[in-house]
């Protein structure tokens, strides 16, 4: 990096980095599919990857250590069909469900020095997330609690990550044109909340940012430069962790009664 250009990432157009859009049939294998790709990369190395994926129907995902009836409308859930999941990285507890753009980063840690701690790579991750919003959009969001984006007060993108020893996995979701207030039927108000939310409901924290899909596709492919498709998706290995992890109620439902 020249020192008259201190600013500028390492991890930029000219980074190897494969596109992946691919969306599953099961909540389950999609989920399973961020975390088998980042162990495949930690395994055998390759290319960064970005995903993206959305679900038709709507489910709740918990956060990994999130204590589902503390977060949940559970009994709502039950009664409406609405299943639930827990993935692999930290944060809160979201709805997904149609209108709703979910995407993954898998980036190699020595690519950039600021990808080598939590906090680093929230920051590194999140500001080029910001970059392509803002020219997708024409208008300037802001990042806010550790690794949300906003219009000012208003919530459109949460995040989160998970790390190996070469390799993350920074994942999260775009709101476009989400039905929201399913949000305040299926989900409590979180146990933890950031401080700029200042105990505001779920419709009064939460937009949509009402752009295309192909509009935040494209924009996030732009800025990290993933211009190849990513040919050969570790499949096997999906359905596997999906059969074995994801769709098991001794995943789903741990923590569940705490």
């Amino acid at each position: 990096m020249s020192k008259s250009e201190p600013n500028r990432p390492l991890l930029d157009s000219n980074s190897a980095m494969k596109s992946l859009d691919l969306t599953f049939p099961s909540p389950a294998e999609n989920l399973a599919c961020d975390e088998a790709l980042l162990d495949w990369r930690e395994e055998q190395g390759g290319d960064d990857i970005l995903r993206f994926w959305e679900s038709p129907e709507p489910f709740v995902v918990v956060g990994y250590a999130n204590k589902i009836m503390a977060e949940v409308n559970v009994d709502h859930c039950e009664a409406k069909k609405v299943p639930i999941f827990r993935r692999c990285s930290g944060g809160g507890t979201v709805l997904q469900g149609p209108g709703c753009l979910n995407y993954a980063l898998i980036l190699r840690m020595e690519k950039d020095p600021r990808l080598t701690s939590i906090s680093g790579a929230n920051k590194f991750i999140m500001e080029r997330n910001r970059e392509a919003i803002q020219s997708a959009a024409g208008l300037a969001s802001s990042i806010r609690g550790h690794t949300d984006l906003a219009f000012g007060h208003k919530k459109f993108s949460g995040n989160s990550q998970r790390r190996h020893k070469n390799f993350l996995l920074f994942h999260g979701t775009f709101l476009l044109n989400f039905n929201l207030p399913l949000v305040s039927e299926f989900l409590k108000f979180p146990s933890r909340q950031p401080d700029y939310r200042d105990s505001r409901s779920h419709d009064d924290f939460l937009m949509n940012l009402n752009l295309s899909v192909a509009a935040i596709k494209g924009a996030l492919e732009k800025e990290w430069g993933a211009d190849l498709p990513l040919g050969d998706p570790p499949l096997e290995r999906i359905s596997k962790l999906a059969c074995e992890k994801y769709a098991t109620p001794e995943w789903n439902l741990k923590f569940f009664h705490l």
